[in-house]
């Protein structure tokens, strides 16, 4: 007999288990399918699926994927449609409490569930960045938002944010909100970003910021923040090369709302709790080629990952660890294999995959630290060069992609590699 309140143990078995619905867990549920998996359970936190897909009315969605320009809710119905025609199973409004050995305890308004999955994909995404990320002094006064939340109260719900408005941090999202802001009728008043350059997308400031006559403020930062009840002002100032204030550069900015894009962090509570091996650099898991991490059987993708340009990126990823996650627990992708590491150097930031496990063409994704123009991209092992490839130009805020076929020798011999630019 059942205690008051306690509700039974439900007892699932799923050969694959992606936890996050949002396009990376979608890509991966479905790309688990289509590579043999049968069973498939998705669980996400909230009470839709998509992730913040929804929120995202603007277009450019699909173009890479697909070569059709899409907004957010329509490339998420191509995916919400074919997850649910291809059977997979969806728990929605579940939170996930623990995993041992690939056996994941979670919770919603029906009880606790016990799924027994052979394998795990991380699909989480990843949160923004606060004001006590980057420590803002001052009053604390209602009218401070994230750039996705006022994107959501916008998008979703028809909720002006504010009037005046000062966008801290020049990240892809706090550019697009405030094109948007200014299609709405607010005043905004400037973008205020503490880099010599734009951390978005080039595209993103030329289309959101030059095209709408709004300010972009270089080498600047936030240094207080005024109001009792509602934001009344915010002083921002310039910096030196350091990231030190420039004395005599502060100027108040009279404004009832701030947003801030400061970045993104990605969720990896569980992986930490798992003893997952995480990178300092990326915030995310080292995974190998495969998208594995330390932990066989459990694959990470998508912004819990490493935070992507744009969906399409993601999307084209998360489907390869979805297809390894399913070769895994069809015991398909199991060999033994040394781990070769994969080491950022000269001018590059970080690089996905850190390790590669087997022989074969292996695609990698990295940040450069800094802009650069024409440079040569390059991996080198023991002194000896592997691969080069020219770039035009570089910048932090995209992503470079390319292919490397590794060899018998290098995975054999255990030759590690390390990735850097070169101008030579």
């Amino acid at each position: 007999m059942e205690k008051r309140g306690i509700k039974k143990m439900i007892d699932f078995n799923a050969e694959v288990t992606v936890i996050g619905a949002g396009p990376a867990g979608l890509a991966a549920a479905i790309s688990a399918k289509e590579n043999g998996a049968k069973k498939i359970i998705v669980i996400d936190r909230n009470s839709w699926i998509g992730g913040i897909l929804p929120q995202c009315i603007h277009d450019g969605f699909g173009l890479e994927e697909t070569g059709s320009s899409m907004t957010g809710p329509e490339y998420a119905h191509i995916y919400i449609k074919n997850a649910k025609n291809q059977n997979i199973t969806f728990m929605k409004e579940t939170m996930v409490l623990d995993i041992k050995n690939k056996e994941i305890i979670a919770v919603n308004s029906k009880g606790l569930f016990k799924i027994k999955s052979k394998s795990i994909v991380f699909a989480m995404g990843c949160r923004e960045k606060t004001r006590w990320n980057i420590m803002v002094p001052g009053d604390r006064p209602s009218g401070i938002y994230t750039a996705g939340v006022a994107q959501a109260l916008i998008n979703l719900y028809n909720i002006m944010p504010g009037k005046n408005v000062i966008i801290v941090g020049s990240g892809d999202v706090g550019l697009i909100i405030a094109r948007r802001l200014k299609f709405e009728g607010a005043n905004v008043l400037g973008v205020v970003e503490i880099l010599p350059y734009a951390s978005g997308l080039p595209r993103n400031v030329v289309q959101c910021l030059d095209d709408y006559d709004i300010p972009l403020f270089l080498n600047h930062t936030i240094i207080d923040i005024k109001g009792k009840q509602r934001l009344e002002s915010v002083t921002i100032a310039k910096v030196d090369n350091n990231g030190d204030i420039i004395t005599g550069s502060e100027r108040e900015i009279s404004c009832d709302t701030l947003l801030l894009s400061l970045g993104l962090i990605p969720e990896n509570e569980l992986a930490n709790d798992l003893g997952i091996k995480i990178d300092v650099l990326t915030g995310g898991p080292v995974v190998n080629q495969k998208f594995e991490t330390d932990h066989p059987g459990i694959f990470s993708c998508g912004n819990n990952l490493q935070v992507y340009d744009t969906v399409d990126m993601l999307t084209i990823d998360a489907k390869k660890a979805g297809e390894n996650a399913a070769l895994f627990a069809l015991c398909k992708n199991k060999k033994e294999y040394v781990d070769v590491s994969v080491k950022p150097h000269t001018g590059i930031r970080y690089v996905i995959p850190q390790k590669i496990t087997e022989p074969g063409k292996v695609h990698f994704t990295l940040r450069v630290k800094k802009p650069t123009g024409k440079i040569n991209l390059k991996i080198v092992s023991n002194n000896n060069e592997l691969f080069k490839k020219k770039l035009l130009w570089t910048n932090p805020a995209s992503m470079v992609e390319f292919d490397f076929e590794v060899s018998d020798d290098l995975i054999n011999n255990r030759k590690d590699i390390k990735v850097v630019l070169d101008e030579k």
